[in-house]
Formats: structure tokens, sequence, C-alpha cells
């Protein structure tokens, strides 16, 4: 089965930094491109990163530009995103995707197949 397991999520003061790490398993993690989504309460699920399948390519949502970075180590099986600068908007759930790669023009906020169970982030003021 394919695995998706997010962790780093916590509480932390706006202006400070977090960690979100995501490890794969059951996939051939180097043939996916990877992203990050968020969803805060009673809001849709929204993109916030993503990467493509050699980590040469990065995409970003206006809202975490400059501050956010997204990384894969495929040796490890795993996708971080790099968080700085918190604002107390960045508050939500965060999920890491997966999607295969196709030859064919897609949009980095889309076509995705597998998801993380989420992990929560909390920027307070």
């Amino acid at each position: 089965q394919v695995q998706l397991v997010e962790s780093g999520g916590g509480l932390v003061q706006a202006g400070g930094s977090l960690r979100l790490s995501c490890a794969a398993s059951g996939l051939t993690f180097s043939r996916y491109k990877m992203g990050w989504f968020r969803q805060a309460p009673g809001k849709e699920r929204e993109f916030v990163a993503a990467i493509n399948w050699n980590g040469e390519n990065q995409h970003y949502a206006d809202s975490v530009k400059g501050r956010f970075t997204i990384s894969r180590d495929n040796a490890k099986n795993t996708v971080s995103l790099q968080m700085n600068s918190l604002k107390p908007e960045d508050t939500a759930v965060y999920y890491c995707a997966a999607g295969l790669t196709s030859l064919r023009p897609t949009s980095p906020s889309s076509g995705y197949d597998y998801w993380g169970q989420g992990t929560q982030v909390t920027a307070s003021s």
C-alpha cells in the first residue's frame, strides 16, 4: 500500500519556523511529483508548494513564496517543507501528496493521486 506520513507540525509563535517532513512508501518515489497542500477550518484545501520528480523545478503559492521552501530526497523517499516567518494565516492542516509524472503538461497544483493523513500547524500571534 502507498503511504505518505507527515511529521513536524506543531504550535509556534508568529514569525517562527517549522520544518515538515513526509515519508513515502509503497511507490517508486522518483517517478512522482510531490506537493504540499493545506486546509484551514471552514476553508477549502489550497495548494502550497510542489516539486518535480528530480527536484529541479519548484512552484509556490503566492501566499508563501519567499517564506516556504520545498525539497526532496529521492534516496530517502522524503519531501520536506521548510516554513519560515510563519503567520497566523498559515494555520492549517498540512498534507503531502504524490502525483505520477506525465509527459503532458500539468499544473503544479493538480494531478495528485495519493495523500497523507495531515499534520496540524498552528502559528499564533
